[in-house]
């Protein structure tokens, strides 16, 4: 009777694949082991998955949101200046820069499942406090804790899905989660249009609501199991066998992984820093972008509409159901076009509706609703989902919840930007070249995408990490232990 390994050698040398008994052997086997989660009876598990952290990121888009939506009614409470306003508003975007690269750091150190599970416990927790805050600088701080558990979810959902998906179908699971956090801003809207009519308290509603959305999430995300590949990536193999059987049901035998823990810093060696500034960086200029036109879209849409609150939601929600749209275009293309192309012809959509944006001084409502949708249709195609896709594919298990974790604190520096930034140039230069601010960030991230962003579309996640390594040894280069 012959040995799992022994098939899968004879299944190297049938390919024409290297094989070896030493390093590179035993990672190629360790691909073909984790092939299994390609298989078709695994597809409901996986949906489980992708369903449960898209739960996560909903949540993301709905709290980051519903503070705009709220904003107006928060107003009409307390009496604060714009320096208040502008904390409250941009508070859980600076806790989720602190929760992405510290709590990202821990899930590589300590598991996906556990910070999976934890993070979920801020939102129910820290969502529950802003609706009962008492004054506004308790309604800034319990949103900046929300923000926390809000960063934290970025890298530990996407890289859980990405490390239990199919090859094939990765890029439409990974996806999925940008997606969802646009529902989550769709439904912030349609939330704020249900209360409104309850009076002065309403605002407080719109945050509970949040934490009713969240406890329902946690509930059902502790029945799920950890990361075969983060198991694998600790040397704990019984364990990722295990859990393989359990999902698979079938056993296999995964091979001591030989290669040295990886940190932090990793991510700016020589060999990783091309990967790293290019999921940073264009990351970050889709949320100066994205942030400062959704979080000021009521704002800016407000004089336009003789008073009518109701007008102000109706507008601004259609841009964010345009978001969702274009979220949804993008998923269903990125395993066909690839993920190059699409973050490419994102960025120039987006970067063409600002301009015309620009160019306008004296627009009409409509006209900035319709430019408004195009913005974030096009941005949210590719860059707005794309965001759980490159972070979670380009990087190695050990530091890949760290690498994810670090881009989503880049890219909180650009929603700080796009939130802060914006209203002092509205004052300065008014609205119409205060757009050119975004349009900028927009030109530089498919100035960032065109130069740097690779092809990973059907390819294995240790596979493209291998390929990697062996380019890195071509060169002679000294950081090929990273896989």
């Amino acid at each position: 009777m012959r040995s799992h390994s022994q098939k899968h050698d004879k299944c190297f040398f049938g390919y024409g694949f290297y094989f070896s008994a030493g390093l590179y052997g035993k990672e190629r086997e360790r691909k073909m082991i984790f092939e299994h989660l390609d298989s078709p009876q695994l597809k409901r598990f996986q949906r489980k998955v992708t369903l449960l952290s898209a739960g996560g990121t909903f949540l993301d888009g709905f709290d980051l949101t519903v503070i705009a939506v709220a904003m107006p009614l928060i107003l009409d409470h307390w009496e604060f200046g714009p320096g208040m306003q502008g904390l409250i508003t941009s508070s859980a975007v600076i806790g989720s820069f602190i929760g992405a690269i510290w709590l990202g750091n821990l899930t590589d150190k300590y598991g996906r499942k556990a910070m999976y599970v934890v993070d979920l416990l801020a939102f129910v927790v820290f969502a529950t406090l802003t609706a009962f805050a008492l004054a506004p600088w308790q309604l800034a701080l319990f949103r900046f804790l929300l923000g926390i558990g809000i960063g934290a979810d970025y890298p530990i959902s996407a890289t859980l899905v990405s490390e239990f998906s199919a090859t094939q179908s990765r890029g439409r699971h990974s996806t999925s989660l940008g997606a969802m956090w646009f529902v989550g801003a769709v439904v912030a809207y349609l939330v704020g249009i249900l209360l409104v009519p309850l009076g002065e308290n309403a605002w407080r509603y719109m945050l509970l609501t949040g934490a009713i959305f969240a406890l329902i999430v946690f509930f059902f995300r502790v029945t799920l199991p950890e990361s075969p590949r983060w198991l694998t990536a600790r040397g704990r193999e019984k364990e990722a066998e295990e859990i393989m059987l359990k999902i698979t049901g079938q056993k296999v035998k995964i091979q001591p992984n030989m290669k040295p823990k990886q940190k932090i810093s990793s991510l700016f060696t020589k060999g990783l820093f091309r990967r790293t500034f290019f999921v940073c960086g264009f990351w970050f200029c889709y949320a100066v972008a994205y942030y400062g036109i959704s979080m000021y879209t009521p704002t800016i849409l407000k004089p336009f509409t003789h008073g009518s609150q109701m007008m102000v939601y109706i507008g601004s929600g259609t841009v964010s159901l345009l978001g969702l749209i274009g979220a949804i275009i993008g998923m269903n293309l990125v395993e066909r076009i690839g993920r190059r192309p699409l973050i490419i012809t994102s960025f120039t959509g987006l970067s063409i509706a600002l301009i015309i944006l620009a160019l306008n001084p004296s627009p009409t409502m409509a006209f900035l609703v319709i430019l408004f949708s195009f913005a974030v249709l096009f941005a949210n195609m590719g860059g707005g989902i794309l965001n759980f896709v490159y972070p979670t594919e380009l990087f190695p298990t050990g530091i890949r919840a760290s690498a994810s974790g670090l881009a989503t604190a880049v890219s909180r520096i650009g929603s700080i930007m796009g939130i802060l930034v914006f209203p002092n140039l509205v004052v300065a230069w008014g609205n119409s070249k205060a757009l050119w601010f975004f349009a900028a960030a927009g030109l530089l991230g498919l100035l960032i995408s065109a130069i740097l962003a690779p092809e990973t579309k059907g390819k294995n996640l240790e596979l493209i990490n291998q390929e990697f390594d062996e380019k890195n040894a071509e060169a002679g280069g000294k950081n090929g232990n990273l896989a």
